[in-house]
């Protein structure tokens, strides 16, 4: 049975309009991207497109299916910078960031090159599938999908991560061994403790334990290092640990994969429609299907976020147990949350409504609560 919320001083005018204008700003963007992908598909524009890659590729197909996606990767960028540039100046406004805005800038380049590469790859991937086995390529698409999932998560720590953030081994050898140590307790060997330079750019906090086998390792900001106590750092990398045992990672590949099916499924059955009823396509494999494609995928999305969320948040409940039963006294994690709250700007008492449809981790309220009510009954058995 859930705790009950603690009585705490309710969060600051600041803290809620923030989180506010974070939530109207994700809806925004969802909301562009949505029209894009729909403007594309309704005018035909996503067509001219299609025309416009194949003669830069000289008829190739399988160029053409690269500058394509490129072409749709930088139209979403051109289309979404206004709200990256508004993000980056709230960061500002409220104190919660360091970047400078050539820094800004520089990521936003990156971040750019980084998508149109990946997304190039992916899609080429996906239409030779579509290509080469058009009776059964949403089986064999939502199985590629599946190994790639896997294969990023392995690959994020020690290629894609780099790129945005400096990561250096973690000096404190004392704080080390006592992560390492805790690592070992959980059952899951980690391959180095790394200090996370994320103050470059923001001012609030965060730790994590990412990778999969000869990549998993400990990344902890300098932001938390330098502000929490040794006591605090292991109460949030105990949470962390907690989703390994409860093998959190597994299961969320798991559930992915079911709602993947049912992505590829639809888009099978929406495309052979498109095609064959309002030759919309003169073939599955036109690549200029794909804005079609990502629409079924990200309205099913939508769909399915307060469910999927709910998941997540009794992922995190978990975890948090878990954190309880393996740090010598709640009072640290209880401490590290309000702290983290605090820096991070968060609402520790949110809504319910605002917690069930975007919260993927229970209110900080409840995260506390848990953890005072774990201690009681601890003490009193």
């Amino acid at each position: 049975m859930e705790a009950e919320s603690p009585v705490l001083p309710p969060d600051s005018a600041e803290a809620r309009r923030y989180n506010r204008i974070r939530r109207w700003l994700g809806i925004a963007e969802f909301a562009l991207s949505l029209a894009l992908l729909v403007v594309l598909v309704i005018t035909g524009w996503t067509g001219w497109l299609r025309d416009l890659a194949y003669q830069g590729a000289f008829q190739s197909y399988a160029l053409a299916v690269f500058l394509y996606t490129v072409m749709l990767v930088v139209i979403g960028k051109i289309l979404g910078l206004g709200m990256d540039y508004y993000s980056f100046r709230l960061e500002h406004r409220y104190r919660l960031s360091n970047q400078k805005l050539r820094g800004w800038i520089w990521d936003e380049v990156k971040g750019l090159l980084v998508s149109a590469v990946l997304a190039a790859a992916l899609v080429e991937l996906l239409y030779f599938i579509i290509r080469q086995f058009s009776q059964h390529w949403w089986i064999l698409a939502w199985l590629g999908f599946l190994g790639v999932v896997v294969l990023m998560a392995q690959l994020a720590p020690v290629i894609l991560f780099p790129i945005f953030y400096k990561f250096e081994p973690l000096q404190d050898e004392d704080l080390k061994l006592r992560l390492v140590r805790l690592g070992e307790r959980a059952g899951t060997r980690v391959r180095g403790v790394y200090k996370w330079r994320l103050s470059e750019k923001s001012k609030k906090a965060n730790a994590a334990l990412t990778g999969l086998g000869n990549t998993r390792r400990i990344i902890l900001a300098d932001t938390l290092l330098d502000n929490y106590s040794a006591d605090e750092v292991e109460a949030v990398l105990a949470h962390e640990l907690g989703h390994h045992v409860h093998k959190h990672i597994l299961k969320s590949i798991g559930v992915q994969a079911g709602v993947t099916l049912v992505g590829f499924w639809a888009a099978n059955w929406v495309l052979r429609y498109a095609v064959d009823r309002w030759h919309k396509f003169p073939a599955l494999y036109d690549f200029a299907n794909l804005p079609l494609i990502v629409l079924i995928f990200a309205v099913l999305s939508f769909l399915l976020m307060p469910a999927l969320n709910a998941l997540s948040r009794f992922n995190e409940r978990q975890a948090d147990r878990y954190a309880f039963e393996n740090i010598a006294s709640v009072a640290p994690f209880i401490s590290s949350m309000n702290k983290l709250a605090e820096q991070n700007l968060s609402e520790r008492t949110p809504s319910r409504w605002v917690e069930w449809w975007f919260h993927s981790h229970p209110a900080v309220a409840r995260r506390v609560a848990a953890a005072e009510s774990w201690e009681k009954q601890a003490a009193s058995g």
